[in-house]
């Protein structure tokens, strides 16, 4: 059947970025920084309309509301709000936020592409690269180990709150076409690529809607709850820490087995403590990783709410959150290992080294006995 072509009332087209700036953020520090540069007041965030016992953040982020953006998008004037929330494992994240009212429904899809085409992955927009240097220059004090940003993460939401028009949500991609919201595609797709497209449909209420891909996605949210867009923000930020100390971990590994190599090569009196030093090395990287990453795991709880659970988990999927974690583990096991037979290696140079200076003591004291009796 012919989809509809309903009158969007009122809606929201908000473009996140996500990049890792530091090891770890200082938040109560942050809170007070921002606040003696006399900006809008901080606020630590929580989900809007879930019971604290059922969802919980492992440490709340920080929200900044940094400068207005004056935009103009598919030929109209926009006036965008621009947020930062900083999460103590390092990550910050920037969301520009466009209001829209009184558009069609094909005009709405198109205003989203047109969003991405500006701030998404692929755009290599400056405004992300100012705001992040506005932020850094605000908040270095509160940043260990500060990082050049490098990794970044993008997803892009479009919220519609009003319809003019009542719409079932249970068929509502069958009256209306989120294909090319949810795609970005200006060309039909097949069936089969519209069915994989719209398969992660989730709602509680009656009147509520999200459907999630990995790079998008549409919600329908008339009381305007924020939970499902603060967990999309974190199973991101998540994405993006894991990413970080996976690639840390590839450029690590090479650097290990040729400092191994060295090791197990090194024939001086020294070798026992070079190992040994290694080893400590090693032990450490694997600490400091293994304590990041504990962190992000637990960045979010959801214990009760089986809703947000589901949105939650089925968001860490798409995203191959799991997969990336499991490849910084398996690497972790790999330096574990690494580790354990280094301080066997140490422990052993050490004991050959003793059991030396055991038979070296007693030779000169048999020497000294038989320069004594000689003379």
């Amino acid at each position: 059947m012919p989809y509809e072509q309903p009158t969007v009332q009122s809606a929201v087209v908000i473009a996140m970025h996500l990049v890792d700036i530091a090891d770890a953020i200082d938040l109560p520090k942050v809170e007070r920084l921002w606040d003696q540069q006399q900006h809008p007041a901080s606020t630590r965030i929580k989900l809007s309309s879930t019971p604290p016992k059922a969802v919980t953040f492992g440490v709340p982020p920080v929200m900044l509301t940094l400068d207005t953006l004056s935009l103009t998008l598919a030929g109209n004037p926009y006036q965008a709000q621009v947020t930062a929330r900083l999460y103590d494992f390092g990550a910050a994240g920037f969301s520009i936020q466009i209001p829209v009212a009184s558009c069609s429904w094909a005009s709405f899809s198109q205003l989203v592409n047109a969003v991405d085409a500006m701030f998404g992955p692929s755009a290599d927009s400056p405004v992300w690269q100012q705001l992040l240097k506005q932020l850094h220059d605000a908040l270095l004090p509160a940043l260990t180990k500060p990082s050049p940003a490098l990794l970044h993460e993008d997803y892009l939401l479009g919220i519609v709150q009003a319809f003019d028009e009542a719409i079932p949500v249970s068929t509502m991609h069958e009256h209306i076409d989120l294909v090319p919201l949810l795609s970005g595609e200006q060309r039909p797709l097949s069936e089969q690529a519209r069915r994989d497209l719209l398969q992660q449909r989730f709602s509680y209420y009656a009147d509520d809607l999200v459907v999630l891909t990995w790079d998008r996605a549409f919600m329908f949210e008339p009381r305007g709850d924020s939970d499902v867009r603060d967990i999309l923000e974190v199973a991101n930020a998540q994405l993006l820490e894991m990413r970080f100390y996976d690639e840390l971990l590839d450029a690590e590994l090479p650097l290990m087995y040729d400092l191994v190599e060295a090791a197990h090569h090194a024939s001086n009196p020294f070798a026992a403590r070079r190992t040994a030093d290694l080893a400590r090395k090693l032990y450490t990287l694997v600490a400091e990783v293994t304590e990041i990453t504990e962190k992000v795991d637990n960045a979010l709880q959801v214990t009760e709410d089986v809703y947000l659970a589901r949105v939650y988990a089925t968001a860490l999927d798409l995203f191959r959150v799991r997969q990336v974690s499991e490849a910084v583990d398996r690497k972790l096991a790999i330096i574990r290992d690494t580790y354990a037979a280094l301080y066997e290696e140490a422990s052993g140079k050490r004991g050959e080294l003793l059991e030396l200076a055991i038979i070296v003591l007693i030779v000169v004291e048999i020497a000294i006995a038989i320069l004594r009796h000689s003379s």
